[in-house]
């Protein structure tokens, strides 16, 4: 399957983040995002809230124009970030009042919102996603198996 860079470097860093446990949603610079921009949180200053969807007056600069972070416009970061925590199980934007998830660094809590980023990322890139692997249970010729089953 082939991918482009910027797809490639945020899923490595997204990956590596994963297995060596520095995947964190509350934290600015070790959620999906942070870990996308080389853990920094400089990426914050873009809205208002973590989590939103609504870029502030700094990030509406950046975007109008044209400024890529890492590959990704100011508003794509925004939504990479709100799929990875909608997948954890948080209600947007994170504060005190909105549910979150009850071991938000659980490694099933953390695959769920992987799941959800990457499926993101893959669709900005017009990709097919990545972690969809219900085509390894196509086969060429279904009726053949079902006639093998029926022999028995």
């Amino acid at each position: 399957m082939k991918t482009t860079k910027r797809l490639d470097n945020a899923l490595t860093k997204l990956y590596v983040a994963f297995h060596e446990n520095m995947l964190n949603p509350e934290c600015c610079m070790h959620c999906a995002v942070g870990n996308i921009c080389n853990n920094t949180d400089s990426w914050k200053h873009l809205s208002d809230a973590h989590g939103s969807l609504q870029l502030n007056y700094v990030g509406l600069v950046h975007e109008k124009l044209g400024r890529k972070f890492y590959g990704y416009s100011p508003l794509e970061l925004l939504n990479i970030e709100a799929e990875f925590l909608k997948g954890c199980g948080y209600t947007l934007p994170l504060n005190y009042r909105n549910s979150k998830p009850k071991n938000p660094t659980s490694k099933d809590t953390l695959l769920k919102g992987l799941s959800a980023a990457t499926a993101y990322l893959c669709k900005l890139d017009n990709v097919q996603n990545v972690m969809d692997y219900s085509s390894l249970f196509i086969t060429e010729k279904p009726n053949t198996i079902s006639k093998q089953l029926a022999r028995v």
